[in-house]
């Protein structure tokens, strides 16, 4: 059984893992640590657990042998050390951090330490990123030129997201930083290392000047480009996704899958052969402390995605191409 702390109520999943962790027959809940100590008070006692206010005494309990993170963002280095340096396996919402020096600091801690660090990336656990990983593995889709990833909502638009989301001080950004971080992750799962980038940031709507409409462009190695778009006042979002090869196409529009391949002829067909969903992360990390088996969302992936966060607010708020 891995007894886990939750580190704080404060990001919007956060409820989402403790439901999962109910659901595991070999995980639970032993206790709550908030930044807002009234906020983690009251979710300590409707999760029926006890809540520690100081997070140096919640790390050291002898019934805590893991954490959860879901503290603002810009705090994710301060609990991620801490929680490693008390030899903790550590669960995260992503990003991992705002700034490569952050990322850096906690990889540290989490290396010296062994302890198992997983991060929440969970549009890599679904078919369509299974389909896509398997058809470029196979080569049937020739060499990838160019993918397009848009996931948007109209959370700021219809006044849904928690005020506290456009705080820069905590969230570290705005909707590339939030959303954003799905089409940036898959980007870099399926084609590799960036090598150039370059982004536009709109704030329509958004407190505090945040970004709620997003787009960067990212170059690869393997000269593959990829449009990365997000945003909070897209109420109809498409679901908009496209990988782009010599030899053929994967497409998804309002969740409807469709490819086309060289060897199949010129028509777009529905595959009938999907790739189950891997994993989800959360099952990952709990299966990798308490059996050693590989956890595909690592410190690598983690670290690779602040790399495009970071230089995509850069090169918007330089307003030029940045070499990575």
């Amino acid at each position: 059984m891995v007894n886990i702390l939750m580190l704080s109520k404060w990001h919007v999943h956060a409820a989402d893992y403790a439901r999962m962790i109910k659901e595991q027959g070999d995980a639970k809940i032993t206790c709550v640590w908030d930044e807002d100590i009234a906020r983690g008070s009251a979710w300590a006692k409707e999760l029926g657990v006890p809540f520690e206010a100081d997070l140096d005494k919640a790390l050291a309990r002898q019934d805590v042998d893991a954490v959860v993170v879901d503290t603002p963002t810009t705090q994710h280095k301060e609990v991620m050390v801490k929680a490693a340096n008390a030899s903790k396996h550590i669960f995260t919402e992503k990003a991992l951090a705002t700034t490569l020096e952050d990322c850096y600091a906690i990889e540290k801690a989490v290396k010296d330490n062994g302890v198992k660090f997983c991060i929440s990336f969970p549009q890599l656990t679904t078919p369509l990123m299974q389909l896509c990983k398997r058809e470029i593995e196979q080569g049937s889709l020739g060499d990838i030129h160019f993918m397009r990833y848009r996931m948007a909502h109209g959370g700021t638009l219809h006044n849904w997201l928690p005020q506290y989301w456009y705080e820069p001080k905590d969230a570290g950004g705005g909707a590339m930083m939030d959303l954003g971080c799905h089409p940036m992750y898959a980007a870099s799962y399926l084609l590799g290392k960036p090598a150039r980038i370059t982004a536009m940031f709109n704030n329509t709507l958004a407190p505090k000047g945040v970004d709620d409409n997003a787009v960067a462009v990212v170059e690869f190695e393997n000269k593959a480009i990829a449009v990365l778009e997000t945003g909070f006042i897209s109420p109809y979002d498409a679901d908009c996704f496209e990988l782009l090869g010599t030899k053929g196409a994967i497409k998804r529009v309002g969740g409807v899958i469709t490819m086309r391949t060289d060897a199949k002829g010129d028509q777009w067909f529905t595959p009938d052969d999907l790739p189950p969903p891997a994993p989800m992360a959360l099952r990952q990390w709990l299966d990798g402390i308490q059996q050693g088996t590989h956890i595909a969302f690592d410190l690598t992936r983690a670290i690779a995605l602040t790399e495009l966060l970071e230089n995509a607010y850069r090169a918007d708020k330089e307003q030029r191409i940045i070499k990575i």
